[in-house]
């Protein structure tokens, strides 16, 4: 994997093959920031990484210039592997190893943007609690977006919140919104 844009641009990053993660794509995390680089300042978001595996897209925010970063994964491997990285490269990335679902249930920050990767063979209903839970808890900041990773085979269009997604081979961005009215 690499760094797409920014500071660190083109750096490749190799994760030690026993972690148990499944990295998004270069050419799917490149579409998603062309997306988010038209909504956001990266420098002025904060960032919720869940299930974040091996950091990659919690190292191309930093490498954009997002400052506030938090990373959460409940492999300790996973959280070794990125405060290493984020330390070789003087990223500020602060990790949490938990459960994802635990997390949740237990924050009280809120993000600009929450973007979750998920294991891609999540049964719906573990699916649905991540935006379940984002929103009960109040979790993203007023034009957030929680963004979930997910197969082509999953449909998340039917999840309260659910704006819409977007598809990179077998990888789809389902995006979830405070609608307007809601604010």
């Amino acid at each position: 994997m690499r760094i797409v844009s920014g500071l660190f641009k083109g750096r490749k990053i190799t994760a030690p093959k026993k972690l148990p993660v499944r990295p998004t794509t270069d050419m799917a995390k490149e579409a998603l920031f062309n997306i988010l680089n038209n909504l956001y300042y990266f420098d002025s978001v904060s960032v919720l990484d869940l299930f974040s595996g091996t950091g990659n897209i919690s190292y191309e925010f930093a490498s954009r210039g997002t400052e506030n970063i938090t990373a959460v994964d409940e492999h300790f491997g996973c959280i070794k592997f990125i405060n290493e990285t984020a330390d070789s490269f003087n990223m500020n990335i602060n990790t949490v190893k938990s459960d994802v679902f635990k997390y949740l249930e237990k924050a009280n920050t809120a993000f600009t943007i929450i973007f979750a990767d998920p294991p891609y063979e999540f049964p719906l209903e573990e699916f649905s609690k991540i935006p379940e839970l984002v929103f009960k808890n109040n979790l993203l900041e007023p034009n957030g977006v929680l963004i979930v990773e997910h197969s082509k085979h999953t449909k998340l269009s039917e999840l309260e919140h659910y704006s819409h997604s977007k598809s990179y081979g077998g990888n789809v961005f389902s995006f979830f919104q405070i609608a307007s009215d809601e604010e």
